[in-house]
């Protein structure tokens, strides 16, 4: 699928913002459609439903996280919202909420283009489910349980392994905290943040070459972890 055949939907009240949105997107090949308002917003992604949504989460009708669980009750398409410097928490709140990706105000159109072509590889990956995932250097055998980089076997335990593969299963996108620690240890340990970073760390001594500074397990500061796939 071709650029000029991803149908973008921007729901922003600032009009400036839109402007902005509607030029670097369209001057990429994107179509663009535009809502100043949560209701509208809703009513635009039913009467036609977009390839990707971009939505802020201060809107002047409906907060804008109650704007994305509704579209989440329906709509699978990847959900970037965009959110102040000081909105550490509706960031996390909103990813919990079934948000892809978060870009921050102010933002650069590299960074913003860069993670909305993540989003749409991950959304239209197709085809049966993956027996294997490759990234880079390193290749996971889901059925053998295997790990290579750069075709050496890495040694993981199993909690690494299983942290491993949500991750990648989850390739591009931000997963907080709380996803990780209830996917890999399970609801009653959802607030132990000190098991994730130890087990992140050592995952990092194994896959990188640099642990600290990691080319795969990406931190993002106060809400979760990326595994990079650019």
């Amino acid at each position: 699928m071709g650029l000029g055949d991803h149908h973008i939907l921007i729901i922003e009240d600032e009009l400036p913002i839109r402007r902005f949105l509607r030029a670097s997107l369209g001057s990429e090949g994107y179509r663009v459609s535009e809502a100043p308002t949560g209701a509208l917003g809703l009513q635009m992604a039913t009467a036609q439903p977009p390839d990707l949504i971009i939505l802020d989460l201060g809107l002047p009708d409906m907060d804008g996280q109650d704007v994305l669980l509704r579209l989440r009750e329906w709509c699978t398409a990847p959900i970037i919202v965009l959110s102040a410097r000081d909105q550490e928490p509706q960031k996390i709140k909103a990813l919990d909420h079934g948000a892809d990706d978060y870009v921050t105000k102010p933002f650069g159109t590299g960074e913003l283009m860069a993670r909305m072509r993540t989003a749409l590889r991950h959304a239209h990956r197709t085809g049966p489910e993956e027996t294997a995932i490759t990234i880079g250097e390193l290749r996971v055998d889901l059925a053998a349980r295997v790990v290579k980089r750069r075709d050496e076997i890495i040694h993981l335990t199993p909690i690494e392994y299983k942290l491993l593969v949500t991750m990648l299963k989850q390739a591009g996108k931000v997963l907080t905290h709380r996803f990780l620690l209830r996917e890999v240890w399970g609801p009653q340990d959802s607030q132990e943040n000190h098991y994730l970073r130890v087990f992140v760390a050592s995952l990092r001594r194994k896959l990188e070459d640099d642990p600290a500074r990691p080319r795969y397990i990406v931190t993002e500061q106060g809400v979760g972890y990326r595994f990079a796939v650019e």
